[in-house]
């Protein structure tokens, strides 16, 4: 006999979302199982942002469901959101600059597999400077912080938005090689969004492109990083960052 359908850890159905009586997001439909990785991807203003929003909770709900782990969570408030297992790294990084590195994981950390230890082992530079408040970290720094204190809730599903915008290309590699441990080893749920799709398509499991607020693509990361007239057409010059990350020396 075969096995059972392993069930969608998230799922999206006709979604229409955005902000006050703007509609951003327009019927969007989506799943992911556990364990999978998809990649967001679009050119600015296509909604990518928004979608990780309403994920969390921070934007009008306007029509469609969201369920969760088997839950509708469709008007559920953020924070219990949060609870119930989903993980959020945000653009603007949002550590609390007043706490030290280890201050700021300890502060939110929960039961589970991932440990300040464990983040220390990922990012040794956070354990170099564990004892550094926040606003004394670089912006790439900070980002791993970002990353570090959204592992040790344990979330089942985790959301980053551009998590290497801004940032130097040493620094980049090294948040790159963290997502790819995230999504190839440890097998955590996650969603990306980025633009330059070459940086995360390598190690994702799938991949949707938004426009205007709608999926109008969606196939296998690794289909369609071959696929360079797609990228062309839906994410222009955006689509061609070249160079994958470095391995560690």
């Amino acid at each position: 006999m075969s096995e059972p359908a392993q069930p969608d850890l998230l799922t999206l159905e006709h979604l229409a979302a955005g902000y006050g009586e703007a509609r951003v997001l327009n019927g969007l439909s989506l799943s992911l199982k556990d364990g999978r990785s998809l990649a967001l991807l679009g050119r600015n203003g296509t909604g990518k942002t928004t979608l990780i929003n309403s994920l969390i909770g921070l934007t009008t709900w306007q029509g469609g469901r969201i369920r969760f782990g088997g839950q509708d969570i469709t008007t559920m408030p953020a924070e219990q959101r949060a609870h119930s297992g989903i993980g959020w790294v945000p653009q603007e990084r949002n550590i609390f600059k007043s706490l030290t590195v280890e201050e700021n994981m300890t502060a939110v950390a929960c039961a589970g597999p991932w440990t300040v230890a464990r983040v220390y082992d990922m990012f040794p530079r956070l354990k170099e400077r564990r004892r550094n408040l926040g606003n004394q970290l670089s912006g790439g720094e900070q980002q791993m912080l970002a990353i570090g204190r959204a592992l040790v809730l344990n979330p089942r599903l985790l959301l980053l938005d551009e998590p290497t915008e801004g940032l130097a290309p040493i620094i980049v590699d090294e948040v790159l090689r963290a997502l790819r441990r995230l999504a190839q080893d440890e097998g955590l749920s996650m969603i990306i969004v980025e633009q330059k799709a070459q940086k995360i398509l390598g190690f994702t499991d799938d991949a949707i492109i938004l426009d205007r607020g709608s999926i109008v693509h969606h196939a296998p990361s690794a289909e369609l990083l071959k696929d360079q007239a797609i990228l062309d057409q839906h994410l222009g010059a955006v689509g061609k960052t070249a160079p994958q990350p470095s391995q560690p020396q």
